[in-house]
């Protein structure tokens, strides 16, 4: 059995019409964990499909395509890692991972395969839906905007994102980019040529306060391979040594 979530004592406050803010899809194979978060996230108005094992969500999500997943990582059978894998086989699909405590190297792997969010177990079931509803939010396009403004297509060093679209190219080729990742991207290139530390980065693109640091790392490392020539010698996402990361415009060699 899966460790216990920290419940509070209080049931969730009334929300919006079940199914009003869009499906979620409960991965967990502990029914008093899934049927908790279930009952959180339906009176925040989701509509919740739910599967105790890896199989059983990947039937699921083919039936019935989520929203987002929240997706417990250990699993029997197939874990939480191998069924991120596949439903992203399946086109992008936003994933919130649960953890257990302690289990760092479990975090990055989860990050490093699509993940979009994870919950450490134990959890409260509101922090979960703030989780969830902070994705979706990130997923959504944004509302169509005069093309010169915030929201229009902007880009450097033939790198190009469309906030509106969610969509990201690199020298004409479109990207394929977690939430996350187009996230980071975008922020790097509205603010060229400025080094960020891990914890700026963390509270302007996730919106987190506090947090585990590695998940920055993380989504550096991935992004990099996705946009640099030669991501073992970035160019365009350096390192700043003592600080964190600057996007350089011009990608040249570090002296």
């Amino acid at each position: 059995m899966q460790q216990p979530y920290a419940s509070p004592q209080a049931g969730p406050e009334p929300g919006p019409p079940p199914g009003a803010r869009g499906r979620v899809l409960v991965v967990d194979d502990d029914p008093t964990v899934a049927e908790v978060v279930t009952g959180y996230l339906e009176r925040a108005g989701y509509t919740v499909d739910r599967a105790a094992d890896g199989p059983a969500a990947l039937e699921r999500a083919a039936a019935h395509r989520p929203d987002l997943v929240v997706l417990d990582l250990m699993l029997p059978g197939m874990d939480g890692l191998e069924v991120c894998r596949r439903l992203r086989e399946h086109g992008p699909v936003p994933v919130v991972m649960l953890t257990a405590r302690g289990d760092e190297e479990d975090r990055v792997l989860g990050l490093e395969v699509g993940a979009d969010d994870y919950v450490t177990k134990p959890f409260s079931p509101r922090e979960l839906v703030l989780r969830v509803d902070s994705v979706l939010r990130r997923a959504r396009p944004a509302a169509p905007q005069d093309p010169r403004g915030p929201y229009g297509p902007f880009g450097a060093a033939g790198l190009s994102v469309d906030p509106a679209a969610r969509r990201a190219t690199k020298n004409g080729a479109e990207l394929a980019l977690t939430l996350r990742e187009f996230d980071l991207l975008a922020f790097l290139l509205r603010h060229p040529g400025r080094a960020f530390a891990r914890e700026e980065l963390m509270r302007e693109v996730w919106g987190w306060d506090f947090g585990d640091l590695s998940t920055v790392t993380v989504h550096v490392r991935r992004l990099r391979g996705k946009v640099e020539d030669d991501p073992a010698r970035p160019r365009l996402i350096r390192t700043v040594w003592g600080v964190g990361y600057r996007f350089d415009v011009t990608g040249t060699e570090a002296d």
